[in-house]
C-alpha cells in the first residue's frame, strides 16, 4: 500500500452555502465526517488545513488534526502548498487533496488514487468515471476529460469534449456507444515538491476561462496521470439541496 498523507483544504465561506464545512450532519460538523472517511483510507495521517479558527476548534472538539494556512490562498492546491511546509515534508512525500465538502467520500478511492501516484512518475494524479448520460455530457457543471495513451490528461473541460462531430450533427440526446467520454472526479494527488513548485507556476488564461485550476498545470507542461474508477462517487455538498440530501441519507 502506498504512503501517503490526507490534507482536506476547508475555507470557512462559501457563496453558495455560508459556513460549509461547519454545518451540522447528524451531530457533526462536515469537515469533521469528511476527515473521518479519510481516516479509514490507508493514509497515514489526515489534516484539516484552513483558513479560519472556527474550523481549527470545531477540529480540536471532534479529536481530528488541523493546521491554520493563510488567509488569502487563491485555490486549495495554494493550501497544499502551505501545509507541505508546515508539516515538513519531503518532496517525494505523497499528498492527497480530499476535498472538504465530500462527507460521503468513499476511502478506498482515496487508497486507489495514492497508489497510482506512488506507481508513476507524473507530478499530480487525479481519478475520472465514464460517463453514460447525453445530459451530463452537454452540463456545463460537470467536468471532463480527455487522455492520452499513457493515461495522462490531454484536456479538462466544462464543454463536451471529446466532441463526437458526426454523431451530434444529427442526435444529442444520446451519445455513440464508443465514445470515450470521462467525467472528472475533484480529488488529486501529489508529490509534496511539486505542490511548493505550482505556487511558482503562473496562473494561466485557460484556467480562468474554464474556471478550472488543474489547467494550470497542463498549460506549463507538466503531466496528471488519471486513473479511471468504474462507479461515480457519491456527490458532494455545493448547495443547500445537497446538504439536504446527505443529511437525510445519514438520518435513513
Amino acid at each position: 500500500m502506498a504512503d501517503f498523507r490526507v490534507v482536506i483544504p476547508a475555507r470557512l465561506h462559501s457563496t453558495r452555502l455560508p459556513d460549509k464545512p461547519l454545518a451540522d450532519i447528524a451531530g457533526l460538523p462536515m469537515v469533521v465526517r469528511v476527515a473521518q472517511q479519510a481516516a479509514k483510507s490507508g493514509a497515514r495521517e489526515v489534516v484539516v488545513a484552513t483558513d479560519h479558527a472556527r474550523i481549527l476548534h470545531a477540529c480540536a472538539e471532534h479529536g481530528v488534526a488541523a493546521r491554520l494556512t493563510a488567509t488569502d490562498h487563491p485555490s486549495g492546491t495554494d493550501r497544499l502548498a502551505e501545509m507541505a511546509d508546515l508539516l515538513a515534508l519531503a518532496d517525494d512525500d505523497i499528498v492527497v487533496n480530499v476535498q472538504g465538502d465530500e462527507p460521503l467520500i468513499d476511502p478506498a478511492l482515496i487508497d486507489q488514487l495514492a497508489a497510482l501516484m506512488a506507481a508513476g512518475e507524473a507530478p499530480m494524479a487525479t481519478l475520472a468515471h465514464p460517463i453514460h448520460d447525453a445530459a451530463d455530457m452537454f452540463n456545463p457543471n460537470i467536468v471532463k476529460v480527455v487522455l492520452d495513451r499513457h493515461g495522462h490528461a490531454l484536456y479538462f473541460s466544462r464543454a463536451p469534449i471529446p466532441y463526437a462531430r458526426d454523431a451530434f450533427a444529427h442526435c444529442t440526446d444520446a451519445l455513440p456507444p464508443d465514445l470515450p467520454v470521462l467525467r472528472h472526479i475533484g480529488m488529486y494527488a501529489y508529490r509534496a515538491g511539486f505542490l511548493r513548485h505550482y505556487r511558482e507556476l503562473a496562473p494561466s488564461a485557460l484556467e480562468a476561462i474554464e474556471a478550472l485550476e488543474q489547467l494550470r498545470v497542463l498549460w506549463h507542461g507538466h503531466a496528471i496521470a488519471v486513473g479511471v474508477v468504474d462507479q461515480a462517487p457519491p456527490g458532494g455538498v455545493d448547495t443547500p439541496e445537497d446538504l439536504a440530501r446527505v443529511r437525510a441519507l445519514f438520518h435513513s
